[in-house]
């Protein structure tokens, strides 16, 4: 699609409406500022009802994981609380004609916000005994990306990896640059990320290494938070974000902000959310491997089940994953004791936290 194509739909459409298309539209703003390096890629609502006029309304599909982990049982009620919430934050936003990539974002910011999860408020403390947070997000349609890593005092990291995606021309930013960047755009610093229950646990822990089944089969493994999702439009898109190892070093990175790694996003296969041992996730680069296996033709169960199991056998990595396919097949599978996760598909929930456990609830 030509840009100049677009900006003449743009401006038809917007005076066939009574609305403005001139100088104070963002989406043409982009476009005529080369913001936007290539205006047929640009996210805004406009653009993309635009790319999508002929395609047929998909069903929407919503699926969320807070992190698959021995997931202690003072957690499990909370945690599939959390879950389910933010199943329900992302279906509405679905519901409402939103993107999928605004449904992630909101699923994510959930449980970000919620103190049961590995992520914004809650997370886990460094060796140092400070919050470093990680995030990634993607839009299928577009392959546009947006990451940061070890970023402090921003409650909500999924919303500054969007704004990386939609702000700037690059993917990914870091520490120092990153929260520069969060205070230039206005994104208030936020103090108050430790919680109690993270500051005993972190002065009882031992250090980081400690194996990693030791790791992820004991409440010390608190992990990671995602979402996948597939609009209405029939674009699919993922978010990750996580404090990542209790005891890490400094600077630690795992795999949740990486592409292909903690998430990938395309139309032309799925989206995928990753959680578990980061150094495992990626030396497999376990979201791209498990969209490899749906273009073979796998279900996203499969694709994600034969993904784990070559993980564990290749470096004795265990973890989980969510998955959509951009025809709305999703799947929520895991090596590690317990995962919390939910989906929302044509108003029924499903649910689970232990292997093979698939709580079903249709919704009003």
């Amino acid at each position: 699609m030509m840009a100049e194509e677009i900006i003449v739909y743009l401006q038809r459409e917007g005076a066939s409406r009574g609305r403005t298309t001139g100088p104070s539209s963002p989406s043409r703003q982009r476009a005529l500022a080369g913001t936007c390096p290539d205006p047929s890629l640009d996210s805004s609502p406009e653009h993309r009802e635009y790319r999508a006029r002929g395609r047929p309304r998909m069903k929407t599909v919503i699926v969320v994981h807070g992190g698959a982990w021995a997931i202690p049982d003072m957690l499990a009620e909370a945690s599939m609380a959390g879950v389910k919430n933010a199943a329900w934050a992302g279906d509405a936003v679905l519901k409402n004609g939103g993107s999928a990539i605004d449904a992630v974002e909101k699923a994510v910011r959930s449980l970000e916000d919620d103190p049961s999860f590995d992520a914004g408020h809650g997370a886990v403390l460094n060796i140092d005994g400070e919050v470093e947070l990680d995030s990634i997000i993607m839009d299928g349609e577009t392959l546009a990306t947006g990451a940061v890593a070890s970023v402090r005092n921003i409650a909500n990291p999924v919303s500054l990896a969007r704004a990386v995606m939609e702000k700037t021309d690059h993917v990914m930013l870091t520490d120092r640059g990153a929260s520069m960047f969060a205070e230039r755009i206005g994104i208030p610093i936020a103090d108050d990320l430790v919680t109690e229950l993270e500051r005993k646990d972190w002065e009882q822990s031992s250090s980081f290494p400690v194996g990693v089944e030791k790791f992820f089969n004991t409440q010390w493994g608190h992990d990671t938070v995602g979402a996948v999702a597939l609009d209405s439009l029939g674009n699919v898109a993922c978010a990750t974000s996580t404090g990542g190892i209790r005891n890490k070093m400094v600077g630690r990175v795992g795999d949740s902000p990486i592409i292909g790694s903690g998430g990938y996003a395309d139309n032309r296969s799925g989206a995928v959310s990753c959680t578990g041992h980061g150094e495992s996730i990626l030396k497999v680069t376990l979201a791209r491997l498990i969209l490899f296996h749906m273009e073979q033709g796998k279900s996203a169960t499969a694709a994600a089940e034969a993904s784990l199991q070559y993980m564990g056998e290749r470096v004795k990595g265990c973890g989980g994953a969510i998955v959509v396919s951009s025809t709305g097949d999703w799947a929520a599978s895991f090596t590690t004791p317990c995962m919390a996760w939910a989906s929302i598909k044509e108003d029924v929930l499903h649910c689970g936290l232990n292997p093979k456990e698939d709580f079903t609830e249709r919704l009003k």
